[in-house]
């Protein structure tokens, strides 16, 4: 089982269903990143220039081919940020510089190998956000990126030119101890192993059969 496999109990995450406040048992302290505000921008580039570097395997005969490209999400970055805070509304602020977004461009070279390489695509933003006001942890101004490529040309040397559909999440945030409401912890049920042994439906039957109950038979009237 697991908590969404065959696991009905009460103390799982899921849907609340009936009173939100029934089974509420402690105030628990966790440590997490609590998002002061966020806003998300959806951009569409054509044919945007993106050298490689780190190629693999290096040194590929020219000319590639495109094949496709991913988003390397873990490593965005926000590039020459300001936040410069309104003087009528001091808690929001103009929050702007530029997200560089890492690309992994495959391809194909003229020999029909594939390989990879890194690229990055930069992105400009100018943007109003709630900011909170000094404290002795700082907030952060973070971003997310993802995109997909709906296109993409070989230009040369290890320059693509790509069309990227971009979806950008700039998020305010501070990591914190928050105190929340719980239902405890969570009862985590052993797992259920997937399996295709053609035996297990017959080791599940009984040694002997099952002893039938048989109705007595109806005596025959002579008279």
């Amino acid at each position: 089982m697991s908590f969404f496999s065959g696991n009905r109990q009460g103390c799982n995450p899921g849907p609340i269903t009936g009173n939100p406040l029934q089974g509420l048992c402690e105030k628990a302290c966790i440590q997490t990143t609590k998002v002061f505000d966020a806003c998300m921008k959806q951009i569409q580039l054509d044919n945007a220039q993106v050298t490689l570097t780190d190629q693999t395997p290096a040194s590929p005969t020219t000319p590639l081919t495109f094949v496709s490209c991913s988003t390397q999400i873990d490593n965005v970055t926000i590039n020459d940020l300001v936040v410069d805070r309104f003087d009528d509304k001091p808690c929001f602020a103009r929050v702007s510089g530029s997200v560089a977004i890492p690309i992994t461009v495959n391809y194909t070279d003229s020999t029909g190998t594939a390989g990879s390489g890194v690229g990055t695509i930069t992105v400009p933003i100018d943007v109003v956000l709630y900011v909170p006001q000094p404290s002795v942890i700082p907030y952060q101004v973070t971003a997310f990126a993802n995109a997909i490529c709906s296109g993409g040309r070989y230009v040369s040397g290890s320059t693509f030119g790509i069309d990227p559909c971009i979806t950008l999440i700039i998020r305010i945030v501070v990591d914190a101890e928050l105190l929340i409401p719980t239902y405890g912890y969570c009862q985590i049920p052993p797992c259920q192993d997937f399996t295709q042994d053609v035996c297990s439906g017959y080791f599940d039957l009984p040694l002997y059969p099952a002893q039938q109950a048989v109705a007595p038979p109806t005596q025959c009237n002579l008279n």
